[in-house]
């Protein structure tokens, strides 16, 4: 009788688990809640497994694959992305527009580059408002630009 017993609290811890993961998801408690849910079973249904040496065995048996599982469930709810945060060396080659006057060696000018603003100082020139211009560096968080020129089209 009393391995029909520790297969009932198996269960019942297995279910206690799944509530827990359940409220609070991403904790991985998933897996263990399963091994101890189907050992849980299968004791009730043999309870002479839970005091051999095929317990162990077979837990290992679900553990592994219910794993492997719950790894592939939980790439599946939240698939890799690129980071959300901008940092200012991976800004280096694209373009943006002066929103407030750049100059040499002052960081009071401002770009904005993809919809965010950054303090930003120009190599050789001032640079007015409006000019588009690429990032050629960053330095810290604030970037060194340098201003496109429009070629006018040539006349044949």
């Amino acid at each position: 009788m009393a391995g029909v017993e520790l297969a009932l609290a198996f269960v019942i811890i297995g279910i206690l688990m799944l509530l827990a993961e359940a409220a609070s998801p991403g904790s991985f408690i998933i897996v263990p809640a399963s091994v101890l849910i189907v050992l849980g079973g299968m004791g009730m249904l043999y309870p002479d497994l839970l005091f051999s040496w095929w317990a162990p065995f077979a837990a290992v048996v679900i553990l592994v694959p219910m794993t492997l599982v719950t790894i592939k469930l939980y790439q599946n709810l939240a698939p890799p992305a690129p980071p959300e945060t901008t940092v200012a060396t991976s800004l280096v080659g694209l373009t943006g527009v002066v929103m407030s006057e750049v100059s040499p060696n002052n960081l009071r000018g401002k770009v904005r580059i993809a919809h965010d603003s950054w303090s930003a100082t120009s190599a050789s020139k001032t640079v007015p408002v409006g000019a588009k211009v690429r990032v050629v560096a960053s330095e810290g968080v604030h970037v060194r630009v340098e201003e496109l020129v429009e070629e006018a089209p040539k006349m044949a």
